[in-house]
């Protein structure tokens, strides 16, 4: 007996399932190709973390880190023959359906160093060399929204090359990535230069969200409340905040491709840049484990699961249109947020996430360039 895959069921709503992870036993022991070919999957993201679970303690790296080791490079030229070999590989297998869906799916997303988020003239000469030194049209270059980053994504529109805006948490950040790609893609207008090549994803943070508000909120209930509609109020908001947030940000996604400017760009054969929901697995065991597929299934959109959330909705995921349901709802909740008994700055917590957002990858960059070093030493000849 054959059962469903509910993965193939989402794209029919509009929304392209991407798999967040890469490894280089994925492309060769063909499973990568078989599930582009068969379960749906129409895209990579990468990111250091993913890079430094594949590479650490993987002989499958070996040969190619002697390679490296015999043509005396450096380390972190070690690391990058390891990773763009892989983001090629992967590139070329889901090259059929860039072709296939007009350009719109296809793409594999590749981290600029998480070591420059805050240096926008680096992150433009590394997104440019990454394109350029990888050469696949279907690459995506992943640029952090940072107030350093989206003068860099600017620029690197502009230059002609896909980009993913990553680690947007606030909605704010959402908007200012939106606007970001449109005057990137005016000033190549303006050059007399085709636009209608160029792909770009913004990639909105949700468990993490619901991680932080919720661990505030289980510290104010564990503090003890003496008012029974108080502590309602406070359970009320748990596990809710990132839908809710997501929701108002596809909202202001539509208002943004309503606009004059959005309009004149689409009249040139632009591409919308789609709302990808990013950190979709579930972390508390309490909730659904394809709650955050669920809820944000819509138009233009782009889900980017690991490979257990992958599973999980293959097997279980409840498919309808859901990203503009309970939108009033959605508003109310952020707001309730400002209630004295609930007391939570979501702009703080915004905040918060972005700069340990960037640690969370600056750390296993680091951590991969130290096993990377070490193994350096042990395939090194004496």
């Amino acid at each position: 007996m054959t059962s469903t895959n509910h993965l193939l069921e989402i794209k029919q709503y509009g929304q392209s399932i991407w798999m967040d992870n890469l490894t280089r036993d994925l492309i060769q022991s063909g499973e990568l190709k078989d599930m582009v070919e068969n379960k749906g999957i129409c895209g990579i993201t990468s990111n250091p973390a993913i890079f430094e679970k594949a590479i650490a303690g993987n002989v499958i790296y070996d040969a190619d880190i002697e390679k490296g080791v015999r043509a005396s490079l450096p380390t972190y030229k070690i690391y990058e023959s390891l990773v763009f070999a892989d983001i090629r590989n992967a590139c070329d297998i889901l090259r059929p359906v860039y072709d296939a869906s007009d350009k719109l799916d296809g793409y594999v997303s590749i981290e600029v160093p998480p070591t420059i988020a805050h240096d926008t003239e680096a992150t433009i000469k590394e997104a440019r060399r990454y394109y350029q030194e990888i050469g696949r049209e279907n690459v995506m270059i992943k640029i952090p929204g940072t107030e350093a980053g989206l003068p860099a994504v600017e620029q690197v529109i502009a230059a002609g090359i896909n980009v993913n805006v990553t680690l947007l948490f606030s909605v704010q950040s959402y908007i200012n990535s939106a606007w970001a790609y449109i005057r990137g893609l005016e000033a190549r207008v303006k050059e007399g230069k085709d636009i209608s090549n160029i792909a770009c994803v913004a990639s909105f943070f949700l468990s993490r969200i619901d991680s932080n508000i919720d661990g505030k909120i289980d510290a104010k209930l564990k503090k003890g409340v003496d008012d029974i509609a108080v502590e309602a109020k406070l359970r009320a908001v748990k596990g809710k905040v990132a839908i809710a947030n997501a929701k108002i940000a596809y909202q202001e996604y539509k208002k943004i491709v309503e606009s004059d400017r959005w309009q004149a760009l689409a009249a040139k054969g632009a591409k919308v840049q789609r709302l990808l929901w990013a950190s979709t697995s579930t972390k508390d065991p309490s909730y659904s484990d394809v709650m955050y597929v669920d809820e944000l299934v819509g138009s233009d959109t782009v889900n980017t699961l690991p490979p257990a959330t992958i599973e999980a909705c293959a097997d279980h995921c409840d498919v309808a249109s859901r990203v503009e349901t309970n939108v009033d709802q959605a508003y109310q909740l952020i707001e309730s947020l400002k209630d004295p008994d609930i007391n939570i700055d979501i702009n703080q917590v915004m905040d918060e996430l972005l700069v340990d957002g960037i640690d969370k990858f600056v750390k296993p960059f680091q951590s991969l360039m130290d096993s990377l070093e070490d193994k350096i030493k042990v395939l090194s000849p004496v």
